[in-house]
């Protein structure tokens, strides 16, 4: 209670400017205002009941309208469309309630941010776009719903304009840049539309042909029992997924951002669970899909919100409100709210998040650019989504398409210093040695397993001894183990030893169900340690005694006595492994790729 006057001081804050912004986001849905409202009403309150962040604003946003109106195309004029649109509003609903049940929160991080950033510009200029009509005045012929059909008409009806319909958008669009200039916290929207309504009550200016809101039925949402069938579900489940994924993209990204200031730990999934429910509840009552609010989030968090109780309290203020603005909403101009709507469209391209992109690297401008002209040219919406996903997809893969694989060769004695050499086709490569050391970084899987295949046959030459060295491995596929185990064979069939070592336990569990570890042995096996070369001093110690003939019993336990890990390792007298570690550096330095090669850089070996 001692923070309910902080949450009501923002919850104000939030209602004032969430007003004009959801009858705004409602017409780029392509459906009356009064459904705007109603989900600013429901979704708000059952979003911060059932969410986990103190200050995300759930309610209508301009991507996700954007994406109904898309989806909803083929519906307008037909008498159903109220019924469809509250049927997509409930499966995109729970499809994220699902998502958060199965704790699938950390899905929506393979969303890339060039991705967002892209489909958000995208969807800014759609949205400008198919308003320009309304801020100019113009009444466009029936049956024309696509945004390039919509450009086209109005230019061939541009001599229609109404110029006091577009003196009262511009009004607007002057009016809520010059609020924000003066204070940040200033509802400059609603400014614009209470003086634009002003002006057309006071001069009588709706006899100039100045299209009109029109009433809204109810400041009150409707409860409504929702009709399903099977074939309404498969042609719109489609557009749900997308809108569903996009909405948690949105909410979760807003909540991360706020929550890096608030110090707030979020749970991704409960807040999937929360945007779930209110979109499905929000279905009965008429409400419209909706996710997080930047602007809104942002407003609650620097009003001072402390807990969740703001955004339920938001809620309700917006219903308070509209009992008493509602008999006066019907003489807001179509063409103020056109202006609201064209300031929200230019908010949409952050210029910023575009110069950081392309700033950073060619793919992520590449994924970005693609999935902003998608926006724009494809026919459906979610093509950009499926588009940059796509794309982002193949770019990882062909960036991590190459395996890195280098040979190791010992400076010293003490295995503390080595030359690296990455091996490539044309790469000089010590062959010649008794013991050849590759090293393996990275994760193996199928994407690079082609390359692994090539680069580890490339290091195939006179050698008695291999030891793979796997640095930094996590992650290996069953690919990659094959064409590991591949090699293992052809060595073998040649009469010679190959030891693994540096793997991780995990690793080591994921080669042993692939029997992998039983083509070299058990014995020919060395983990991963906490202590500085110690794998790979004992792997050298093993292929020491390999070279010299000595025989290594594999250690035996007694029946039920579990063996410890250092029995494993063969035990060799310090003096004579130094010794053999001495003439074996002795030789390698001897060998001409040294004499050449000496002179470059050494770089110290990090296991």
């Amino acid at each position: 209670m001692q923070y309910l006057r902080f949450d009501f001081i923002a919850a104000l804050t939030v209602a004032v400017v969430a007003l004009p912004q959801s009858m705004a986001y409602a017409i780029i849905a392509g459906v009356d205002p009064v459904y705007g409202l109603y989900s600013a009403i429901v979704l708000s309150i059952l979003g911060s009941m059932f969410g986990n962040s103190n200050h995300l604003a759930t309610g209508p946003t301009n991507a996700i309208s954007l994406l109904i109106a898309s989806n909803m195309a083929v519906y307008v004029g037909k008498p159903n469309l109220i019924e469809m649109l509250m049927m997509l509003t409930f499966l995109a609903g729970a499809i994220q309630f699902m998502m958060g049940a199965l704790k699938l929160g950390k899905l929506v991080n393979y969303v890339s941010h060039s991705v967002i950033v892209g489909f958000t510009a995208g969807a800014g200029v759609i949205i400008a776009l198919g308003q320009f009509n309304q801020l100019l005045g113009i009444t466009l012929p029936q049956g024309i719903h696509s945004t390039v059909e919509k450009v086209i008409a109005t230019f061939e009806h541009m001599g229609q304009t109404n110029y006091y319909a577009l003196g009262l958008g511009l009004l607007t669009i002057i009016i809520s840049v010059m609020a924000k200039k003066i204070n940040k916290n200033l509802p400059g929207a609603l400014l614009g539309l209470i003086v634009c309504g002003f002006l057309v009550v006071f001069f009588g200016l709706d006899r100039f042909g100045i299209k009109l809101t029109g009433e809204i039925p109810s400041a009150i949402p409707p409860f409504q029992i929702l009709s399903f069938n099977v074939q309404a579900v498969g042609a719109l489940f489609n557009g749900a997924m997308v809108i569903a994924v996009i909405g948690l993209v949105e909410a979760v990204a807003i909540s991360k951002a706020i929550a890096t200031r608030s110090g707030q730990k979020l749970d991704s999934n409960q807040e999937f669970i929360g945007q779930g429910v209110a979109n499905m509840g929000g279905a009965f009552f008429g409400a419209i899909a909706g996710s997080g609010s930047f602007t809104r989030s942002a407003i609650s968090f620097q009003n001072g919100a402390v807990t969740r109780m703001s955004g339920v309290m938001a809620g309700g203020l917006v219903m308070v409100i509209l009992l008493f603005m509602a008999p006066y909403a019907k003489y807001i101009p179509s063409a103020a709210l056109a202006g609201v709507i064209m300031v929200v469209a230019y908010s949409m391209v952050d210029k910023n998040a575009f110069r950081k992109v392309f700033k950073s690297n060619k793919n992520d401008a590449a994924i970005m650019t693609v999935t902003f002209l998608t926006t724009i040219l494809a026919p459906e919406l979610e093509y950009a989504i499926y588009a940059g996903i796509l794309i982002s997809l193949f770019l990882y893969l062909k960036d991590n398409g190459h395996a890195t694989v280098r040979m190791l060769s010992l400076l010293d004695s003490e295995g503390s210093k080595v030359m690296e050499t990455n091996v490539q086709p044309k790469s000089n490569l010590p062959l010649n040695l008794p013991i050849a050391i590759i090293q393996l970084d990275g994760n193996l899987y199928f994407g690079n397993a082609s390359d692994l295949e090539e680069k580890l046959s490339l290091t195939r030459g006179n050698a008695s001894v291999y030891i793979l060295k796997f640095k930094g491995v996590s992650l290996i596929d069953i690919t990659a183990m094959e064409v590991i185990e591949n090699f293992i064979e052809k060595v073998q069939h040649e009469g010679k030893k190959v030891l693994l070592c540096g793997i991780r336990p995990e690793v080591k569990e994921k080669m042993e169900k692939c029997h992998l570890t039983k083509c070299v042995g058990e014995h020919n096996v060395f983990l991963a340690d906490n202590v500085v070369y110690k794998s790979l001093t004992s792997s050298l110690c093993r292929a020491e005694a390999l070279l010299s003939g000595i025989t290594v019993p594999e250690p035996v336990a007694a029946v039920g006595v579990a063996m410890p890990r250092e029995a494993a390792t063969p035990v060799i007298a310090k003096d004579s492994t130094l010794k053999r570690l001495a003439g074996w550096v002795e030789r390698s330095l001897q060998d001409p790729f040294y004499q050449a090669e000496l002179l470059k850089t050494q770089i110290n070996l990090r296991s």
